[in-house]
C-alpha cells in the first residue's frame, strides 16, 4: 500500500520537465528493469536553485523523482550529495519493500546529476569514476526476491 504522499506526488508530480541549458544532467536505471531516471540542476554559487526530472516507470518511481527534486533544492551541492534513498522514503512516508529500488534510483540520479556539474566545471577529474550507481538494477530486484522469500 503507498502513503498519501507517495500518491500526491505520483498524481501531481513536482518539477517534471528539463531544464535548458542545465549545469548538470544525470541520468540512472535500466530499461531492462523499465525504471530510468534524468534529472536535470541548475546550480548558482554552489546552490542548486533548481531541479528537473523526467522519469519512466512505475508510480513510485515518479513520486520518488518528484520528492527528490523538492529535496535538493535550497541545497548546497555537498548537501545535496548526503540525501539517501532512506530520506527520500523517509520524505514520502515510506515505500513497499519491493518499491525501495526506486528511491536508491533517486538518489543515484542527484549524485549523476551533481557529477556531471562537477565534470564539466573541472570540479571532478576525468579519470575518476562515476560513483552515482552503486548497484546494477538486477542486483536490487535480485535482493528483494530474496527477502520476500
Amino acid at each position: 500500500m503507498y502513503s498519501d504522499k507517495v500518491m500526491d506526488h505520483f498524481m501531481n508530480p513536482r518539477n517534471v520537465g528539463e531544464i535548458e541549458n542545465a549545469d548538470g544532467v544525470g541520468q540512472v536505471g535500466n530499461a531492462k528493469c523499465g525504471d530510468i531516471m534524468k534529472m536535470y540542476l541548475k546550480i548558482e554559487n554552489d546552490v542548486i536553485v533548481d531541479a528537473k526530472f523526467k522519469t519512466f516507470g512505475c508510480g513510485a518511481a515518479v513520486a520518488t523523482s518528484s520528492m527528490a527534486t523538492e529535496l535538493v533544492v535550497g541545497k548546497t551541492v555537498e548537501e545535496a550529495l548526503n540525501i539517501t534513498n532512506k530520506a527520500v522514503a523517509d520524505a514520502l512516508d515510506g515505500l513497499p519493500p519491493a518499491k525501495m529500488h526506486c528511491s536508491n534510483l533517486a538518489e543515484e540520479a542527484i549524485t549523476a546529476a551533481i557529477e556531471d556539474y562537477k565534470r564539466r566545471n573541472g570540479l571532478l577529474d576525468e579519470k575518476d569514476e562515476c560513483t552515482a550507481c552503486s548497484r546494477r538494477c538486477d542486483d536490487v530486484h535480485h535482493h528483494h526476491m530474496e527477502e520476500e522469500e
